[in-house]
């Protein structure tokens, strides 16, 4: 199976220079794990879940802390056409849960480990999340 059959669109986003606590509202409100970090329309980075924890486990300031401090920058991603099995492969190797899906140099999505799940054990992508973002 290939990306585009599993990714998630369209792609959430943030700017750097917003603060954790925006990043943070912006998950919840589209009930996923990360935002793909773009200055104007080139990717810098990726802020997670797991980075916002470390970030107030580290005692910062969720409303005064800019993504950028805690973002990983140059994020590794894939491509529509990539078979999803080297995205599940990239993403053991890397310790991630979550990959930039990207075609023609522009970021059109994200897939998740969760993504990955749901083809492994129902065989097919998860219907309506995609809509719900």
């Amino acid at each position: 199976m290939k990306i585009h059959a599993l990714y998630q669109a369209p792609v959430r986003k943030a700017e750097p220079e917003e603060t954790l606590a925006d990043a943070a509202d912006r998950m919840a409100f589209y009930e996923v794990g990360a935002l793909v970090v773009m200055e104007g329309s080139r990717m810098v980075g990726i802020i997670t879940e797991r980075d916002l924890i470390r970030a107030l486990s580290l005692g910062e300031v969720a409303g005064l802390t800019q993504i950028d401090k805690y973002m990983t920058p140059g994020p590794a991603a894939v491509c529509l056409g990539d078979d999803v099995s080297e995205a599940a492969e990239m993403m053991v190797a890397l310790g991630t849960r979550h990959l930039p899906v990207v075609e023609g140099g522009e970021v059109v999505g994200m897939i998740s480990a969760r993504d990955l799940i749901a083809v492994s054990t129902l065989g097919e992508p998860a219907k309506g999340r995609a809509a719900a973002r």
